[in-house]
């Protein structure tokens, strides 16, 4: 079956407090944004890749393409406003006869076993949306008040959200809601159920300049086990 990997790389790297988006700052020597393509093309040699990218900074992601020597499909589309419209942009693009993975650009420490598992959940169920369950004590908050849940039921969510591309494609069609955060969402509100699978807790969505460093203490970690 056709792979697409749509990366959301929309960011322009505010939290992070760099002038150049985090998608971009390299780690070991390379860019995240190459960390994380690199995962899906050692997965998967015959996935197409849709890159999704803030406007001003598609040239720069196509320079790096084409000195990475990657000779994977690769496109370039512009981001919207919101998530939704970015993912929606880049699903365009997509074959409705495809399994579809959509996926932060700045979650370079997903593994091979990650993206295999949720293809393959993906082709049985129609989704596969990766979540681990919370270690921290979680209270919700109504108001005033304040009560604490059973962290066990509580579950973070991660991405590669991986579906048959044919559904996401249809749930697209919905007008944006403030409550599409994710993709996941946009499916159940069309009426579909959406399937979790088990992520990992190293599958970290880098943000901050302390995320950049526990990335690099992770890769350097797996590179001297190789």
């Amino acid at each position: 079956m056709k792979k697409t990997a749509i990366i959301v790389a929309g960011g322009t790297g505010q939290r992070m407090g760099t002038a150049l988006p985090k998608q971009f700052l390299a780690i070991e020597g390379k860019s995240i944004l190459l960390h994380t393509i690199g995962q899906f093309v050692t997965t998967f040699s015959d996935i197409n890749f849709i890159i999704v990218l803030p406007a001003d900074y598609i040239q720069e992601g196509q320079a790096l393409i084409k000195a990475s020597g990657l000779i994977q499909s690769f496109q370039f589309v512009a981001g919207g406003d919101t998530r939704f419209q970015s993912v929606k942009n880049g699903l365009a693009q997509a074959d409705s006869d495809a399994i579809v993975f959509v996926h932060d650009a700045v979650r370079c420490l997903l593994t091979p076993d990650l993206i295999q598992r949720c293809y393959q959940q993906a082709i049985e169920k129609g989704s596969a949306i990766p979540s681990v369950s919370s270690t921290d004590t979680i209270r919700i908050t109504e108001g005033t008040k304040h009560h604490v849940v059973d962290r066990a039921n509580v579950m973070m969510i991660q991405t590669p959200q991986t579906f048959n591309a044919a559904l996401l494609k249809k749930a697209f069609e919905q007008a944006y809601q403030p409550a599409f955060t994710d993709e996941a969402n946009v499916l159940e509100a069309s009426g579909k159920e959406v399937y979790l699978i088990e992520g990992e807790y190293e599958n970290i969505k880098i943000t901050r300049p302390l995320d950049l460093a526990i990335a690099e203490y992770i890769l350097a970690k797996r590179g001297s086990k190789d």
